[in-house]
């Protein structure tokens, strides 16, 4: 075994990693950016590393500078986490040659799996099947139209590079198809430096169901399946294991397809093969197809980890270190259901937007799994996937797991960025969710409802009055001889000022909104960030003192300003000062956190003046473009 392992990434993978090495008695080396010198990773590893700059590509897409840190540590192997350079063959090649042990795949099944259009001729070859679809090497734009045409609309633009829904556009009508491949292939090129694409068809009700599978180089096993159909923007929200309704029969041909595909490139460590099922007749055996392999660790790994008791963190370890697989497939077997609910920083009514600011507080119910890599007092940072944990619960049947996992997400408690945590709680008690309906279509079908922010209530505002008046310190105060004490409050929310009145009673503090007495709930609140923080059923209300002088805030949405909506690269600029635009035109992009943004017009109008040039960096709130105050 290692006695030293260097981790090539950060946040909750780096420290998840690292409690398995400081449990298998293995030290641990972490690296960092400038923007991450006192990230959680850092503080948990044995020893860490400077790297260079915020940006990745300045850090963590430095492979020489992490081979350097683990030479430079006494580090004997290096594992990469999942992202940045997990599925880069040439940084496999370059670990290898500095006498480095790679805890991962082979840089040639790597190579295998990188391109999709590749890997679905390897895996037809290998008797895996295939979704119907143009994987070939010609990328003329009337060739791909020709395809498509062929293969019937609606159709996938998917890039050959890469994954996490990056360079990837549905495509319903062939007069479409011209300005999705263009938006694709760009996408695709900032992302992944490959702007070629395939071209699939696109199954009408389709789940998204993968299989882990975990080899050795010479054998392999799977360790079942994992259900991740609930996404938005082909990112996944909820995943879960078992999948849902799966019959015995399709569970076992998943298995040994997977097994087969791993078996065909002498595949090594953790891996994933990822499955498109066409559910419209319920699971068939004969309805899956191969989409694409994930060579290495994925994101929503602990739902296996759950329903398997195998810690595949240790298990990577051990295969790398030489070891031969821990466990035979007859050994392997599913025990009750797990979920995986990815608590992000990010406006779910604006579409999604990530966001950014401290963390004021953070904490997590019991009973419940939590991988984070962030603590109260850190910044989320435009640089990096804007992820704050992954909930996960386990238990016997998938009813009570579900019933678990919305009493944990009701119990978390996030303040000081916005969150989705609303959001995932209206996913944990969706009814068709709840019985197990899904598919990769039901959060943009029921969206307006999911994403709807519920108001505070009488109950909230109550309790964020009385944390205000403070009378923690006072335990006698409020006893009047005559007649009780009144103490008129104010406080702040966005644009909105709440007025309360205190009563100071004999009998305890009252508190009287629009002239009605609240007895304030017991609701958890804590203050922090200069904010009073009511948090009710997964939800966090946050207030803060009145100030008479402030002024509202102007948004850009309504008026002549298009404004930077986060801290972001301005990707291109479509539009200059004289031009006319119309409602919804492209003026902008806009890349943040690994995602591009495309900023429209919000009416029509003539652009007075255009205040930013691409490849300029902008901050939240920024305004980029001007419109002339009268329209046309």
């Amino acid at each position: 075994m290692f006695r030293k392992i260097l981790i090539a990434n950060r946040g909750e993978i780096a420290c998840r990693i690292i409690a398995t090495a400081r449990r298998m008695g293995v030290a641990t080396v972490a690296v960092y950016s400038e923007a991450d010198a006192r990230a959680a990773h850092v503080a948990a590893a044995d020893e860490a590393l400077a790297i260079g700059g915020p940006a990745p590509r300045d850090s963590y897409l430095r492979g020489d500078a992490i081979i350097a840190a683990a030479l430079a540590s006494g580090a004997e192997a290096i594992h990469p986490g999942y992202g940045f350079l997990s599925e880069n063959p040439d940084f496999v090649d370059a670990v290898e040659a500095a006498g480095l042990r790679f805890i991962g795949p082979s840089a040639s099944a790597i190579r295998a799996m990188g391109l999709k259009d590749a890997a679905k001729r390897l895996m037809a070859d290998a008797g895996v099947p295939v979704v119907p679809g143009y994987h070939g090497d010609n990328q003329d734009p009337d060739h791909l139209a020709g395809a498509a045409d062929a293969i019937g609309y609606p159709v996938l633009i998917k890039a050959v590079a890469g994954g996490g829904g990056k360079g990837m556009r549905k495509v319903m009508h062939p007069s479409d198809f011209a300005s999705a491949l263009e938006s694709a292939r760009g996408e695709a090129a900032t992302a992944f430096g490959n702007d070629a694409v395939l071209i699939e068809k696109f199954v009408e009700k389709p789940r998204h169901i993968e299989v882990q599978v975990f080899g050795d180089g010479t054998d392999a096993v799977h360790l079942y399946e994992r259900d991740c159909s609930l996404q938005r923007r082909h990112q996944k929200v909820i995943e879960e294991a078992p999948a849902p309704g799966m019959p015995p029969a399709m569970r076992a041909a998943m298995g040994e397809a997977a097994v087969r595909a791993a078996r065909a490139i002498g595949y090594s460590g953790a891996g994933t093969i990822e499955f498109i099922v066409d559910a419209s007749d319920g699971l068939r055996a004969d309805r899956f197809w191969f989409m694409e392999m994930n060579t290495r660790l994925q994101v929503e790994h602990p739902v296996t980890e759950a329903i398997t008791g195998v810690d595949l963190v240790e298990w990577q370890l051990r295969v790398a270190a030489g070891e031969p697989l821990p466990l035979r497939q007859d050994q392997l077997a599913i025990n009750g259901h797990a979920f995986e609910a990815r608590l992000y920083a990010e406006d779910v009514p604006a579409g999604f937007l990530p966001a950014t600011g401290r963390i004021a507080h953070l904490a997590f119910p019991p009973g419940a799994r939590a991988d984070s890599g962030v603590r109260a007092g850190d910044v989320i940072s435009p640089w990096y996937d804007p992820m704050i944990a992954k909930i996960i619960v386990h238990g016997p049947t998938r009813a009570v797991a579900l019933q678990q996992l919305s009493r944990a997400l009701a119990g978390t408690q996030v303040a000081g960025t916005t969150t989705n945590l609303a959001f995932l709680g209206a996913l944990a008690r969706h009814p068709r969710f709840a019985a197990g309906d899904v598919d990769t279509g039901l959060i943009e079908a029921d969206l307006p409802a999911l994403a709807q922010v519920p108001a505070a209530s009488a109950g909230v505002q109550a309790t964020a009055l009385l944390a205000a008046a403070d009378l923690s310190g006072a335990p006698l105060q409020g006893f009047a001889l005559w007649s009780p004490l009144r103490r008129e409050i104010r406080l702040d929310r966005g644009e909105e000022t709440l007025v309360g009145t205190l009563l100071l009673t004999p009998s305890g503090p009252r508190i009287e909104i629009d002239g009605h007495e609240c007895t304030p709930p017991d609701l958890p609140v804590v203050k922090a960030g200069g904010q009073i923080h009511v948090f009710d059923a997964g939800q966090c209300f946050s207030f803060a003192p009145h100030d008479p002088l402030a002024r509202g805030a102007v948004t850009g949405a309504a008026g002549n300003a298009t404004v930077s909506p986060m801290p972001g690269l301005v990707k291109a600029v479509f539009v200059g000062p004289g031009q006319a635009v119309q409602a919804g035109d492209r003026l902008a992009v806009l890349e943040a956190m690994k995602m591009e943004h495309t900023l429209t017009a919000a009416r029509d109008g003539v652009v007075a003046e255009v205040l930013v040039d691409a490849g300029a960096q902008v901050e939240a709130g920024a305004v980029l473009i001007l419109l002339a105050e009268d329209a046309p």
